[in-house]
């Protein structure tokens, strides 16, 4: 007999018309005799805030909580939930899955729709595992020392509205230029997608092994965005008038005091992400972003 699979569920919130879907979830695991391991926090919130029970078999709360034994972390919500279970898997090597019920996921790609084929396929071993780089971010000021590794991307934006901010840029101890803008935006391939692609970023495939530097609202319109090896150190230093920037990797944010350096190269270990074996990145950009879709009618 195989040895019993063993599965994280994370989440935060959802949205009505997925509770039945989460029930769904829970009753294929039990079925298929699964042990699950659920997040605390998201138990409790579907207890109180839905009126619907969700009973693991454990529960963890912090990163030292979760089981690094674990088969699977099914990250339930959008892109932004499944960020947030980055922080949680941290180098534990287990894979991530991303249940989507949300608008729009790159990462959490699996639709609600398809959750039932998606589930079996999982338990069949009809997948690939994918592994996604992860940003390293030294800042002088302190800031990030709980966990300071992003999936996405490490941006640094002004803080005022009314000033620009400006960018010293290095690249392994090369200066580039100084950015005159709103601020820059340091992107893995995974976060090429996000808000590097929002402010005119190229979208790069994952296994591209590339970084893209972005800026936001340059003030100068020569300035495009600029791909390097994520092999690359890239150093920025941050001038202004204004007292205070904002320092974010991935959805964590921080204000830090102007004139504050940061060191970006890559982490040390990946995060693994499940992907079907039906679907591939190309898929995913056509769906998602609608490429060659005609709206004619």
């Amino acid at each position: 007999m195989g040895k019993k699979l063993k599965i994280a569920v994370f989440g935060k919130t959802v949205e009505e018309n997925f509770i039945r879907e989460l029930e769904r979830i829970a009753n294929f695991l039990q079925h298929e005799q699964v042990e699950v391991v659920g997040y605390g926090p998201f138990c409790e919130y579907l207890e109180k805030e839905k009126g619907t029970s969700f009973h693991p078999d454990k529960v963890f709360t912090t990163p030292s909580d979760l089981d690094p034994d674990c088969d699977f972390f099914f990250s339930i919500g959008g892109d932004g939930t499944f960020l947030d279970g980055v922080s949680l898997v941290r180098n534990t090597g287990i894979p991530m899955v991303g249940i989507n019920h949300g608008r729009l996921g790159f990462l959490a790609d699996i639709p609600k729709e398809e959750l039932k084929g998606a589930l079996q396929a999982i338990l069949d071993g009809d997948y690939r595992i994918e592994e996604r780089t992860l940003l390293r971010v030294k800042c002088d000021s302190g800031c990030f020392r709980t966990f300071p590794f992003g999936l996405n991307d490490f941006t640094v934006h002004k803080q005022d509205t009314s000033q620009v901010i400006q960018v010293e840029t290095y690249v392994d101890d090369e200066f580039l230029t100084t950015f005159w803008s709103d601020g820059l935006i340091v992107s893995t391939a995974t976060g090429s997608t996000a808000y590097s692609l929002s402010v005119g970023g190229p979208v790069l495939a994952p296994n591209t092994n590339s970084l893209v530097l972005t800026a936001i609202a340059p003030h100068h319109l020569t300035v495009r965005p600029l791909v390097v090896s994520d092999s690359a150190k890239i150093k920025l230093k941050i001038t202004g008038r204004g007292e205070r920037i904002m320092a974010s990797i991935d959805a964590r944010s921080f204000p830090v005091d102007m004139g504050s350096e940061f060191v970006i190269d890559k982490a040390p270990f990946v995060i693994k992400v499940l992907k079907l074996s039906n679907v591939t990145f190309y898929d995913t950009l056509r769906n998602k972003l609608m490429w060659g879709a005609d709206k004619r009618n």
